[in-house]
This record gives structure tokens, sequence and C-alpha cells, in this order.
């Protein structure tokens, strides 16, 4: 089957459930790469362009989800898409070997980035 384009208004509606899903998957993703972190900050010449390559692909998308909640007045507007990727990466290689825990801590994570009324 094809993929279902979404119209404007179902993007709103379920804008943060996206972000907040990439965020998890993200997360799942990274945690699974335990070695891919060591690499990238390993100082080796051979590694050198692997986070380039990976902001260039994971930005963009994450910035596109910040954009669509932001808009649809579901995300706060005062965070940084390459901010929350390194969060994201810092928490799913926190040390736990619970996937639960890391699903729990980025829930977390999501939880504060919603748009909450003034008090």
């Amino acid at each position: 089957m094809s993929a279902i384009k979404l119209g404007a208004p179902f993007r709103r509606r379920f804008a943060f459930e996206a972000l907040s899903q990439w965020m998890q998957r993200f997360a799942a993703f990274f945690a699974t790469k335990r070695g891919l972190a060591s690499a990238l900050h390993s100082g080796d010449a051979a590694y050198e362009a692997l986070p380039g390559h990976f902001e260039l692909r994971l930005q963009p998308a994450l910035q596109s989800l910040l954009a669509s909640g932001i808009a649809a007045g579901q995300v706060r507007s005062d965070v940084a898409a390459d901010d929350l990727l390194g969060a994201v990466a810092r928490l799913s290689l926190s040390g736990s070997r619970d996937p639960k825990q890391v699903e729990r801590m980025v829930a977390l994570l999501a939880d504060g980035l919603r748009l909450r009324e003034a008090r």
C-alpha cells in the first residue's frame, strides 16, 4: 500500500505525538549502536565525517517535527533541534541497559517540550 499523505489538520492535531515517537525511535536506534557513540567521539580521523553525516540527515527531520509542533501550539519554541538530538542521544547512552528506563526518560524529556499555558 502506498504511503498515505496526511492533511495539515491531521498533522497539526498529532504534531506532539509525531515528535515524541520520533524521539523514542531515535533513542532506540542510538541505544543499539553503543559503539557508534565511541566512534563519533574517538578523535579517529576515520570517523571524522560521521557526526556531520548524522546531523545532515537527522537534524532537518527533527527540525520539521519541532516546527510542526510549534505551529500547532503544542511544543515550546525555545528548543533547538541540535540540542534535542544531543539530549536524546545522551539519555539513550546513560548507562542503563534497561530499554524501558531509557523509554521513560525520553518520555519525560518529550513531556518537557509541551507548551504549557502561562501561569
